[in-house]
């Protein structure tokens, strides 16, 4: 498999990544800064802001087999930044007006696989499902908060036709093999 474009921020431990450079993939990890390790043979591409990673992963995905969203960025921002520190006396009751940031998932085009995550608090499935029809995904990763764990996790992997396949709790490297294997199928080669 060549070609296969990552996205990922710091708390995926780069588990995609790996395991897509380990299945000799050509990989851009598009990440904010992170102290954690860049796998060998993965082009680590940093992003400071939301537009930031937006305008790397358009430029990474062409000529791309798939993108995986390992997440997202935040889902909103303050509207603007002030040029000054502000003091605590010039601020006694403070409003924060927030702005929308750009779906990148939703936004990015391309001939390509589309793979997102979900991370969700309730009703796990449906959710993800709505999601994967909203952004025209081939496959999206459940993730239920509440299940997961430093190491490991128990995701639900739905497919475009709406088919839910529940994995039991294991490591997130396991679990990117498995989200993988699904990526490969789909490009119509593997199992």
């Amino acid at each position: 498999m060549a070609n296969l474009y990552l996205v990922d921020k710091p708390s995926g431990k780069e588990a995609l990544a790996l395991a897509a450079a380990d299945r000799g993939a050509q990989v851009v990890l598009v990440s904010a800064p992170t102290p954690l390790a860049v796998p060998v043979g993965v082009e680590f591409v940093p992003a400071n802001t939301a537009q930031e990673m937006k305008e790397a992963v358009e430029k990474a995905v062409k000529g791309a087999q798939a993108l995986l969203m390992a997440a997202a960025v935040a889902d909103f921002r303050p509207e603007g930044a002030s040029a000054q520190k502000i003091k605590k006396g010039r601020a006694a009751a403070l409003t924060l007006r927030l702005e929308r940031t750009p779906d990148i998932l939703n936004q990015v085009r391309g001939e390509f696989l589309r793979v997102g995550f979900a991370l969700e608090t309730e009703n796990l499935v449906r959710n993800a499902r709505k999601k994967l029809k909203e952004k025209g995904l081939d496959l999206v990763v459940a993730n239920d908060i509440s299940a997961l764990a430093r190491d490991q996790s128990q995701v639900v992997l739905i497919d475009k036709s709406g088919k839910a396949q529940k994995l039991p709790l294991l490591p997130k490297l396991e679990i990117a093999h498995r989200v993988l294997d699904r990526v490969v199928k789909a490009l119509g080669g593997g199992k």
